[in-house]
């Protein structure tokens, strides 16, 4: 019987237990609350679906006398109560899910079958605790484990390395502590393998990697193991995804990893790790993820990065690494992230012979470096990936960057609204400049009204002059703008426009002039405008006391552009439409030439 997807509400009515002869119910999608003890009667069943409903008693019945059954789950329910033993007592099961509800208490395999066929086991997301049992070495079928979200504790059991057939385990976010399971190299079925936050420790003291390991993805992030870095590691051939992010790992990263040929993910965030990062990356690279983050590397970049052509995510933020802005990687085809805050990077971020933009950038992050000079007013003309105007229809299919068959999702942080922000998961569309912290200066270049699809801008403490760009009220959907700590002179009233502006920070600047009266501007807190001795119109966001009277002196009309301004953009026009072609350049032309009135004048 299917019956999924509907708006079936209530209980599952009493007359299904006459359905003796029904060999299959599908039920999930729909709104039921209770009535599946009328199951247990049903002994022709092979499979049970009840998943997305709305159950909420626990799982009483005696099941075990569905000796037919094949399928029982009832994930994103209500269910509570106790791990429903009567199940591992029907020997034809194959597959149990009751992941995502509030079932409690702790599981013990000692009734089942030791001949048991069950190949799927996932109890996560719930509220199971005590220890993981020695008795789950009866389960000698089992190849998916998962019990993730729970609350064990205590000990991996050595005896899960007798469930031989195992090729996926999430053990994630338990107590579990001690030792790393050594069935992690020890098997050669183990494909996945999700360790993280957790306890544990330390490894073996002799690790033998078997030959044959097939392990394609480790996640050990988020543990407190510490010591070197696990050289073992690199006898894994086929490893696709390694996670050993927020431990305390010290030493260098051994350049054994670079005959590691099939990485797609590596995370070594937030440890103790040393040295320079060395030159690991070979032709042909099928990296797509490097994060070395919050470590203490130095040295300067490896060249070797340019060979991943494949590469979307580059972070090594928060180390020590000392070298020149690193121009080479604006080739990178599909580099959407870069983070390089709080290092010791210095020079300037422009060389007419040798910036390309960053075509695909989405992230970039260049915070608390020594970078210095100015920025031409068409430095961010080429960053295209910005410029887009993402409808409904193009936001793509998975929501976050990172890769989604292993789970394993890119992250970062970013002072945000202000405040110092992890961000676990980095939406697609989300798009972020940090340049704060250097020494630019100059005028901020207009094209950074080009990027329509900015939401964080910060350009504080560096010493930028003139006014702020008026194209900057072309950024629509920009949330945060902090360009406080810079010698700027004026407010575009036009900023006032920008409805979605909730976090402004204009502070200790020379700004003068009216403040913008709009509703984004008369709920920043007071201190945003701090250090502005000229700027007046503070009666709605500080008060009388800092009311200053209007002068009656009127705006001269701003200027028509120079012929050489005009040539300017007529260029930016052309150098576009050799990016992505003829039609993204004959649009964006079209928009220089329609807004360039407010984009580039500097007043």
């Amino acid at each position: 019987m299917r019956l999924w997807d509907n708006d079936l509400k209530g209980n599952i009515p009493t007359s299904f237990a006459n359905l003796t002869k029904l060999s299959e119910l599908y039920l999930f999608g729909n709104q039921f609350t209770g009535g599946d003890t009328v199951l247990a009667n049903l002994t022709s069943l092979s499979i049970i679906d009840l998943s997305l409903n709305y159950f909420k008693s626990s799982i009483s019945a005696d099941l075990s006398g569905l000796h037919n059954l094949e399928r029982f789950s009832v994930y994103n329910n209500s269910f509570s109560g106790p791990f429903p033993l009567s199940l591992l007592m029907i020997p034809s099961l194959v597959h149990i899910d009751l992941s995502q509800n509030h079932f409690e208490g702790p599981i013990d395999f000692r009734n089942t079958f030791s001949l048991s066929r069950l190949r799927v086991l996932y109890v996560g997301f719930n509220n199971l605790d005590g220890l993981i049992p020695e008795s789950i070495s009866k389960l000698v079928n089992l190849e998916y484990l998962d019990v993730s979200h729970n609350n064990f504790g205590g000990q991996v059991p050595r005896s899960i390395s007798k469930v031989v057939n195992l090729t996926s385990v999430d053990l994630s976010y338990n107590k579990l502590e001690g030792q790393v399971p050594d069935f992690v190299w020890r098997s050669s079925k183990l494909d996945y393998v999700d360790l993280s936050y957790n306890s544990f420790n330390c490894f073996a003291k002799s690790v033998e990697v078997i030959d044959g390991a097939s392990l394609t993805m480790l996640n050990l992030g988020s543990n407190s193991v510490d010591g070197p870095f696990p050289k073992w590691i690199c006898k894994v051939k086929d490893l696709y995804a390694l996670d050993l992010s927020n431990n305390h790992f010290n030493g260098s990263i051994p350049q054994c990893l670079k005959y590691s040929t099939y990485f797609h993910t590596l995370n070594l965030r937030n440890n103790s790790l040393s040295g320079v990062l060395p030159d690991l990356f070979i032709k042909d690279s099928q990296l797509r993820s490097l994060d070395v983050s919050s470590n203490n590397l130095v040295g300067k970049l490896p060249k070797s990065l340019i060979n991943c052509e494949r590469i979307e995510f580059l972070n090594v933020k928060g180390n020590k690494i000392m070298d020149t802005f690193p121009f080479w990687l604006g080739s990178l085809p599909y580099l959407k992230v870069l983070m390089l805050g709080s290092n010791a990077f210095y020079g300037p971020v422009y060389n007419p012979s040798a910036y390309l933009g960053f075509p695909s950038i989405r992230i970039i992050d260049i915070s608390n470096n020594n970078f210095v000079g100015s920025l031409p007013q068409d430095y961010f003309a080429n960053w295209l990936e910005m410029s887009l105007v993402w409808s409904g229809s193009d936001i793509p299919q998975f929501k976050y960057m990172g890769n989604v068959n292993f789970s394993t999702y890119d992250s970062i942080d970013l002072v945000y609204k202000g405040v110092e922000t992890d961000f676990d998961r980095i939406f697609e569309g989300f798009s972020a400049i940090d340049f704060s912290g250097n020494r630019f200066s100059g005028h901020i270049p207009g094209s950074i009204g080009l990027l329509r699809e900015l939401r964080l801008l910060n350009l504080s403490g560096n010493a930028f002059t003139g006014n702020i760009p008026p194209s900057l009220a072309n950024i629509t959907n920009l949330e945060t703008l902090d360009l406080s700590r810079n010698n700027l002179c004026e407010i575009p009233i036009s900023l006032g426009k920008m409805s979605f502006l909730s976090n402004i920070n204009f502070s200790y600047n020379h700004l003068e002039g009216l403040i913008p009266q709009s509703t984004q501007f008369a709920t920043q807190s007071c201190s945003s405008f701090l250090g502005n001795i000229g700027l007046y119109g503070f009666v709605e966001i500080c008060g009388e006391s800092h009311h200053v009277p209007v002068p009656t002196t009127s705006k001269e009309p701003e200027e028509p552009l120079s012929e050489s301004e005009d040539q300017l953009l007529n260029w930016i026009a052309a150098a576009i439409s050799f990016g992505p072609g003829m039609f993204c350049g004959f649009v964006i032309g079209h928009i220089f030439t329609s807004y360039k009135h407010k984009w580039f004048i500097a007043r």
